[in-house]
């Protein structure tokens, strides 16, 4: 899976093969016609209340793989290096307190560094992973 460059219908439509969901079900689950399942699943980007559907009727939480691209590709705070990030008490947005790498990341991040793309130094520097936490990971995963 390419977690960089997204096409979401191309994940869909593998889980959906894998998962042997037949189009009758789909199109009864999402109330539509056939050319609009067809259409989803060859569309690069989904409006989120549909994704949400699919992660229902897949059992599969999609979302996921955008959260995986956050935790990787976010540009560097300027917060995170002027302190502790501050939260605004005013805010109605869920605060996280800990990122969640999943074995997906894992797995990406460790074959930079066995096929030598990127050290360990970098990845700790550039994704803002935890120099503890990667070397556990070398050691767990290795």
């Amino acid at each position: 899976m390419e977690i960089k460059n997204i096409h979401i219908g191309n994940i869909i439509k593998e889980l959906w093969k894998e998962r042997e969901v037949t189009l009758e079900r789909a199109c009864n689950f999402f109330q539509c016609e056939e050319e609009e399942i067809t259409a989803m699943l060859n569309s690069k980007s989904i409006e989120a209340d549909r994704l949400l559907k699919w992660c229902k009727l897949l059992e599969y939480d999609f979302f996921r793989i955008y959260s995986q691209h956050l935790i990787l590709f976010s540009p560097k705070s300027i917060r995170k290096y002027k302190g502790k990030r501050k939260t605004s008490k005013s805010s109605k947005a869920p605060v996280f307190k800990k990122n969640v790498y999943t074995k997906e990341i894992i797995d990406y991040l460790l074959g930079l560094i066995r096929e030598e793309k990127k050290t360990p130094q970098q990845i700790i520097e550039e994704y803002r992973i935890p120099k503890t936490t990667l070397y556990r990971w070398i050691q767990k995963y290795n």
